[in-house]
């Protein structure tokens, strides 16, 4: 099949692409960068857009920068970048780790950061990490400029609450910076580069004596959303993170999630394989942050 017909425009600013959101009225109009979900979705005819919206020339829309304590990137800067950025290994590890997962070569080369939150599939590791962080990101419309914390942006499977005329514009990711910090990603697809089964993103500190202070944990692929696992956190802030303590603090995990069953794994190995995910990127986590002194 091939896509149903539709105008194009290769936007030249931020401003220009929302007053093309802005006049759409009943007319919907889509906003393309990578296009590796939305192209085959309108190849099947399963996405009618009646324009695309092409921001892949806008400058101000890509880069890496920090400021203050937070990573800043922005929306349509290719995955593949960011994966080989050294400011973002130092500053955002979890988030390098991460992106080595994401598809295939090909598709990071071309996908982008923004494009990948804004599609808002459970299974995405961009989407799991900024979760997992506590991230937040810029959006335009209308209305003018917002910041949305993750928490609040994704909706469900595949939909968000970015409003249908806002340009999501950059992500905005905290970086710790304490000593005796460490990370662990660890995700099961059916081969590497594919959806996640199940997935999970670890972020921790310990103080001297190797106690946990403070520690963030996060489940892709086993809820409608990415799921930032609050209660589990607070089980383990003020333990020494051995084994039997972890696997104690982690064994409700299964019944905070709420996965579907589809061709590739049923809800149950789904809640099994994210419970495995999380206790084994706690560890990994626990162990580089022991190191990191």
């Amino acid at each position: 099949m091939k896509a149903a017909a539709f105008d194009y425009v290769r936007a030249a600013s931020i401003e220009e692409v929302c007053r093309l959101l802005a006049e759409a009225g009943d007319e919907e109009r889509k906003i393309i960068a990578g296009g590796q979900t939305l192209v085959p979705l309108m190849a099947m005819r399963m996405a009618r857009p009646a324009m695309l919206i092409d921001i892949n020339h806008i400058d101000a829309l890509k880069g890496i920068r920090r400021e203050g304590e937070s990573l800043v990137i922005g929306a349509c800067t290719r995955q593949a970048d960011v994966l080989a950025s050294a400011e973002v290994r130092a500053a955002v590890p979890l988030l390098s780790e991460a992106l080595s997962n994401v598809g295939h070569e090909q598709t990071r080369n071309r996908g982008t950061v923004g494009g990948s939150l804004a599609n808002a599939d459970p299974t995405a590791e961009i989407g799991l990490t900024t979760m997992t962080l506590g991230g937040e990101v810029s959006a335009i419309g209308a209305g003018g400029e917002r910041r949305i914390a993750a928490a609040e942006l994704f909706e469900g499977a595949m939909v968000t609450t970015l409003g249908a005329d806002e340009l999501l514009t950059a992500v905005h990711l905290p970086i710790w910076s304490a000593p005796r910090t460490g990370h662990g990603f660890h995700e099961v697809g059916i081969r590497h580069g594919d959806f996640a089964i199940a997935a999970a993103a670890v972020q921790l500190t310990l103080d001297a004596s190797g106690t946990c202070v403070r520690i963030h944990i996060g489940v892709g692929g086993a809820s409608p959303c990415p799921l930032r696992l609050t209660e589990i956190e607070g089980a383990l802030t003020g333990k020494a993170l051995d084994d039997a303590t972890v696997e104690a603090a982690t064994a409700a995990i299964p019944d905070l999630l709420d996965p579907q069953s589809d061709l590739h794994a049923g809800a149950e190995q789904r809640r099994r394989t994210a419970l495995a995910m999380v206790r084994r990127s706690i560890r990994t986590a626990r162990d580089r942050a022991a190191q990191n002194a």
